[in-house]
């Protein structure tokens, strides 16, 4: 497959393995975040752990926009959608993630609140045009990514005049979780010497939001792409940095992302959104200038303020240990809810359930068989 198969080279893989045992202090622990998802899974998926000294410790991050959306804003969207006038619009891996009382969305479907699942922005714009007596709603979720979808639906919204619908936005930013995690290692419980940066938010904001990381922190950080020759070249790039006691923004994805981004995309979603004061993540609280609403030039569309709806605060399931691994403080493998009951049949956690997050990864690639075995024994 072209651009991809030659990113899966086994003997070049295995060659960057080497390079990084050869490198890597055996007096030294080096303790490198992925903040993305999509990472953690390439990770699992070729078992790239497997292939790194014992010193060299990859950390699951809170890159899952999915996983880290608290509780209660899934308690608030169910609400809306229990509304008989509402047709809730939502993205598929949203369905089974876990409000309060074991509620989601997919069960308050069950139920019979009209909640449709969308494959992009425009599929809200048809059903909006499709339904003028009814009121459109569109769960807007995600990182940097998935921002510029929204603000292109309502670009579209305005130009075709549709009064029927509006965006519940729980869009949140990359670099101010990035700083949440650095600013308390003390209360996050984790220590780190590097980030493996994201890819495609990257794509987007470009590596100089980043840059802060490195100034105001002295950690490196290397965007990388999600093939395993990719993450493995970044290891040794961040490795290489802890060693000469460098602490850059380097950019092992130069194939797809440059420093300043998307300036188009940047522009569309500036005009459209403005920064929360705060915004509360999964694991990691209130998390300020994290989040995103729509400008009060276009109130018209923001759902919570057309609408009333009322910001709610629920506790997570005490049970369920998401929230430490989100902070990279457990693996998925340390909760003892995982492989047992909470499987992607019957998840208890937003980690199982997104097809990001981490503990979705570790059992879909087999991660969970040793752990498995050693609480049989």
């Amino acid at each position: 497959m072209k651009y991809a198969d030659e990113f899966r080279d086994k003997e070049i893989a295995l060659g960057l393995a080497r390079a990084i045992r050869s490198e890597a202090d055996p007096q030294k622990s080096y303790r490198f975040m992925e903040f993305c998802g999509g990472h953690t899974h390439a990770i699992s998926r070729y078992g790239l752990e497997d292939m790194l000294p014992g010193n060299v410790r990859m950390i699951h991050g809170p890159g899952c926009p999915v996983c880290v959306l608290p509780a209660g804003r899934i308690d608030m969207a169910i609400r809306l959608a229990e509304r008989p006038e509402i047709i809730l619009c939502v993205y598929g891996d949203l369905m089974r993630v876990p409000g309060s009382q074991g509620a989601s969305l997919l069960k308050a479907k069950a139920r019979g609140a009209d909640i449709r699942m969308v494959y992009s922005t425009i599929d809200a714009i048809r059903i909006a045009e499709e339904n003028p007596g009814r009121e459109v709603v569109f769960f807007a979720i995600g990182f940097e990514t998935t921002t510029p979808p929204t603000a292109v639906m309502i670009r579209l919204a305005e130009k075709k005049q549709l009064e029927n619908i509006s965006v519940f936005c729980n869009h949140v930013l990359t670099p101010p979780a990035m700083q949440g995690i650095l600013n308390t290692p003390d209360v996050h419980g984790v220590e780190i010497d590097g980030f493996v940066g994201p890819a495609h938010v990257s794509t987007v904001i470009g590596t100089a939001p980043y840059e802060f990381c490195a100034s105001d922190f002295g950690k490196p950080v290397v965007i990388a792409g999600f093939e395993p020759l990719d993450m493995m070249q970044a290891i040794l790039m961040l490795v290489r940095q802890v060693n000469e006691h460098r602490h850059e923004v380097e950019n092992q994805y130069s194939r797809a992302v440059n420093r300043d981004g998307n300036l188009r995309a940047k522009a569309e979603v500036s005009d459209i959104f403005e920064l929360r004061d705060a915004f509360e993540w999964r694991g990691l609280g209130q998390l300020p200038d994290s989040g995103l609403r729509l400008k009060p030039a276009y109130a018209k569309y923001d759902a919570e303020l057309r609408f009333g709806m009322t910001e709610l605060r629920v506790d997570d399931n005490p049970a369920c240990e998401c929230g430490d691994i989100l902070r990279g403080v457990k693996k998925p493998a340390d909760c003892k809810l995982f492989g047992t009951l909470c499987t992607p049949e019957t998840p208890m956690g937003s980690c199982m359930v997104s097809s990001e997050g981490a503990c979705a990864a570790h059992w879909t690639y087999g991660r969970f068989r040793d752990h498995q075995l050693r609480r049989a024994s």
